[in-house]
């Protein structure tokens, strides 16, 4: 008996996951640069946290134009292009020797990587799977969890070579790592003959007569329709409260550790397991929303995150910092691996792209806000418990707006 070929989107989520892979590591690395350019340049914390605003308010005004070239030209070639762009600009950050020069350096990086983000692989994979696209999802981006196994490299690389060569090794190896990654990337499985999760023609359900007929149509809503819905507001206002509070909890952690004396190992350990600890929430949140109603698997998500954080704000002991690892980590997993597939349900998927870009936009200004806040609280009050006790009540406050999230059936 001849065996069924592997449906080719399975090779499309294997692809997404290195290159997401490489991405968490870009994200989540970024920590350990924090305290050896500030000892160089004797910057202020605020000055640097600007930079990781830069980051996000360009991905967020290009999450539009990222999502539309992924609708229009297909995930290739906007991942090879945008691959070249982000080991160019590691390299321009490399060397380094302004402010100026080291904001342009990360507007180049931050250009290129919107385009190896979330936007993207979750728009390669919604292209080709529907049943199943929150589990296929979650595996996607299970890779920029895992990208944190590489951030104690990322400390090593600096320790032996200083931050400069780091940066250097990493926009190579960025080239070594993403550009062969996406040549496996494809657009639409129609195109190929196929529909999403692997049918070759349109499944037929039996009715109790023993008639057979289709079944109902996908829902498909176009950028400017998705627009007028309060379900897309909800979605996208919620996961501002989320990357405002993500973005400064990760540039800050290695900073928030040394403020509190704690050894510098330990603050890259638990940097390293943020993401890491992610990847059983990406996972299992994204199974979970395939089989229950996605909008409380995605509340108990964020009700996960605000308990993490919790410990995050008042911890001083290893066992407060485990809790909120195993908290945190999966509840902000859960929530990203989500995102998209509630973007499937409620939107589908023919502009897929250009709407979770365009939640991206909204998405920014909590972006830019996190990192900046921290790092003005600190520098004026000495320590960050202010700005993490602000961010438990905001992550809590995303609980009741993702319970309000309706299908407005009058567009329908």
């Amino acid at each position: 008996m001849r065996q069924r070929p592997v449906f080719y989107g399975w090779w499309i989520v294997l692809s997404c996951s290195i290159v997401s892979v490489w991405a968490g590591n870009i994200f989540f690395g970024i920590t350990a640069f924090v305290n050896p350019i500030v000892k160089e340049f004797g910057w202020t914390y605020l000055a640097v946290s600007l930079a990781a605003s830069l980051r996000s308010a360009e991905m967020g005004l290009l999450g539009p134009v990222m999502g539309f070239l992924a609708d229009r030209l297909g995930p290739r070639k906007v991942v090879f292009a945008n691959g070249l762009v982000t080991g160019t600009g590691f390299l321009l950050l490399g060397h380094t020797s302004s402010l100026v020069m080291f904001y342009a350096g990360f507007i180049v990086l931050s250009l290129g990587f919107s385009g190896l983000g979330q936007v993207i692989t979750t728009t390669a994979v919604a292209n080709w799977f529907k049943r199943r696209v929150g589990w296929a999802t979650g595996l996607a981006i299970a890779g920029y969890g895992a990208g944190g196994i590489l951030l104690p490299l990322v400390v090593w690389l600096i320790a032996h070579y200083g931050w400069r060569a780091s940066l250097v090794i990493l926009g190579f190896s960025t080239w070594l790592v993403v550009l062969p990654a996406s040549l496996f990337l494809r657009h639409r499985p129609e195109q190929y003959g196929y529909l999403p999760d692997g049918s070759s023609s349109v499944a037929l359900e039996t009715q109790p007569s023993g008639v057979k007929i289709a079944p109902p149509a996908e829902v498909e809503f176009t950028a400017a329709c998705a627009l007028k819905t309060r379900t897309f507001w909800l979605v996208a206002f919620t996961f501002a409260i989320q990357y405002m509070v993500l973005n400064a909890v990760t540039l800050h952690v290695m900073p928030y550790f040394a403020s509190l004396g704690l050894p510098e190992g330990l603050a890259a350990i638990v940097a390293m397991f943020i993401p890491l600890a992610s990847i059983a929430g990406r996972l299992s949140f994204g199974w979970l929303g395939d089989v229950l109603d996605r909008r409380y698997a995605l509340a108990l998500g964020f009700l996960f995150q605000t308990a993490g954080l919790a410990f995050f704000c008042y911890g001083h002991v290893l066992w407060q910092f485990i809790a909120f690892l195993a908290l945190f980590g999966p509840g902000f997993g859960g929530t990203m691996a989500l995102r998209p597939a509630i973007l499937r349900e409620y939107f589908g998927r023919i502009s897929f792209g250009s709407i979770f870009g365009l939640v991206m936009v909204v998405t920014t200004v909590g972006a830019i806000f996190g990192p900046a806040f921290a790092g003005w609280v600190f520098d004026v009050e000495g320590s960050y418990k202010v700005a993490w006790l602000i961010f438990t009540l905001a992550t809590m406050a995303a609980v009741p707006l993702v319970l309000a999230i309706r299908k407005d059936k009058s567009l329908f």
